[in-house]
């Protein structure tokens, strides 16, 4: 074999050498490549889930919802004679449709004060829609954690116990003459001033007294 074909097969051998390792390269790349690819994806299905505009809720809340009936907020609003000076506080705010209610028909400056996140969001909607967010707010936060002091008018549709053990606060931050409506459910040994009968529900109507009797603090 003389120079030229030793020379001729040696190029030959070098070109197919290079074209596998090209070859080899490529095709690991490609598997890289398509390994890679779900983790990706993944990522950009998961990125929406840790945002969010609602802070947790704190503790599980202390009664269930079920909205008051809206013949039944008429009345509580009506008996405590509420007006464009009060400021109104609903505890347990649920949709909102109290403090709502109190400033569309009342222009009374309201605050709802629920612990679950969703109803503070479906309260602030209905504000909203019915156009009195300029003069009423929802907070989402625990009642027994409240200030109350700036309240006149207080109302509450919770349940015997809680009502209970909320008296002592409800003495100590609110100024006599406040008012104090509750739909369904007493203050135990604290006499309410009124009671009325709406469509098959009670309504109790409170008046903070000047002198609180220690009994009842």
């Amino acid at each position: 074999m003389n120079l030229s074909k030793i020379l001729l097969l040696l190029a030959t051998g070098f070109s197919v050498v290079s074209f596998g390792i090209t070859g080899c390269t490529t095709q690991q790349q490609s598997s890289e490549a398509d390994t890679q690819e779900p983790a990706v994806t993944v990522q950009q299905t998961e990125a929406p889930a840790t945002t969010t505009t609602e802070q947790p809720q704190e503790r599980p809340g202390d009664v269930p919802y079920v909205p008051t009936p809206q013949p039944v907020v008429d009345a509580m609003l009506n008996v405590a004679k509420v007006g464009k000076n009060d400021v109104l506080y609903d505890l347990g705010s649920g949709d909102g449709r109290i403090v709502v209610t109190a400033a569309q028909k009342y222009g009374t400056q309201g605050v709802g004060i629920d612990i679950n996140p969703e109803r503070v969001a479906e309260a602030n909607q209905n504000a909203q829609k019915a156009g009195v967010s300029d003069r009423v707010k929802f907070v989402q936060q625990d009642l027994f954690n409240t200030d109350l002091s700036q309240a006149t008018v207080v109302t509450l549709y919770l349940l015997p116990d809680v009502n209970i053990k909320l008296r002592p606060k409800l003495f100590k931050e609110l100024k006599p003459g406040t008012r104090i409506v509750s739909h369904a459910f007493d203050m135990g040994d604290w006499k309410p001033q009124q009671t009325l009968n709406v469509d098959g529900k009670t309504i109790y109507y409170w008046v903070v007294p000047e002198n609180v009797p220690a009994n009842l603090r």
